[in-house]
């Protein structure tokens, strides 16, 4: 019978800090930027509860639509459901939970945060049928993330402006450049399977150029954010550290070695989010 632990495995739950940084930064600058009238901490627990309730439908329903291609895949066959820890019906049941939660919690925001809720679902479940029909699947798992900071400003706000839209192009096209390092372990299966991805139509080296130039778009949008804060050493500190380990990433991950691919997906990634939020959170607490 399956427990907590194996739904946690399921969606990845420690990867939710790779969005939920960027929603709590979003959210601090609206409210110390902005002038609002709200109850911070309520309103900050339903951000936080609508960040893992749509993180769990996105990776709940991306493993179900993926659990046949997953138990083909040597690397992957040992995840839940293809291992049998988790039922296909559970993680079904557990998807359409989170999805209700979901539109639930963000209901209570506010109008806006609830009418757009469902669109926000369509976008993250949608992801996980792309890689069946085009390489531009990275793009789209970008797009599912970069929602987090609009949504959180949004739940601030109603309504959303140009700074929380720079800070969703700054994740979208970080996460897209890191999903192409990731998808690296699987071109060889993919080109056989038919699935697509960039990794799968080109070269290694192609394929992490196109990383590159995806993560130097982030640096280059990060700053034009900053543009939008107090300037100073915490701003310079937060987007020099995430920008090091951006690059930090393309030295370990070549198209020679690839053997730190887990290092630089997970723990670099984990960290370039965590370092430039608090950096940036505590600049505008402090100076804001």
């Amino acid at each position: 019978m399956s427990n907590l632990v194996d739904y946690l495995r399921l969606v990845k739950f420690s990867h939710t800090i790779f969005a939920m940084p960027f929603a709590l930064l979003s959210f601090t600058y609206a409210v110390t930027t902005r002038d609002v009238d709200v109850n911070i901490w309520l309103l900050l627990t339903q951000v936080v509860l609508c960040m893992v309730f749509a993180r769990n439908v996105a990776m709940g329903f991306n493993r179900w639509a993926d659990r046949y291609i997953d138990a083909q895949n040597p690397r992957t066959a040992d995840r839940e459901i293809p291992a049998g820890r988790v039922s296909a019906r559970g993680a079904v049941i557990f998807v359409v939970i989170n999805a209700v939660l979901f539109v639930a919690t963000a209901a209570t925001i506010n109008a806006l945060c609830g009418w757009l809720s469902p669109v926000a679902l369509a976008i993250v479940m949608f992801y996980s049928y792309c890689k069946r029909f085009t390489s531009m699947a990275h793009l789209v798992l970008g797009i599912s993330l970069g929602i987090a900071p609009v949504g959180a400003y949004m739940a601030v706000m109603g309504s959303a402006t140009l700074e929380c839209w720079i800070l969703a192009a700054v994740v979208m096209t970080w996460c897209s450049g890191f999903d192409i390092i990731y998808a690296l372990q699987d071109a060889a299966f993919d080109r056989e399977r038919g699935l697509h991805s960039i990794p799968s139509h080109f070269s290694v080296r192609t394929s992490l150029a196109i990383s590159i130039l995806l993560h130097v778009s982030s640096v280059a949008l990060l700053v034009w954010f900053a543009m939008f804060q107090p300037h100073t050493w915490l701003l310079y500190v937060g987007c020099a550290l995430f920008a090091a380990i951006l690059a930090l990433e393309h030295i370990l991950v070549t198209p020679t070695k690839q053997r730190n691919i887990g290092i630089a997906f997970g723990t670099l990634n984990a960290l370039a989010s965590m370092s430039l939020a608090v950096c940036l959170i505590a600049n505008l607490l402090i100076y804001g």
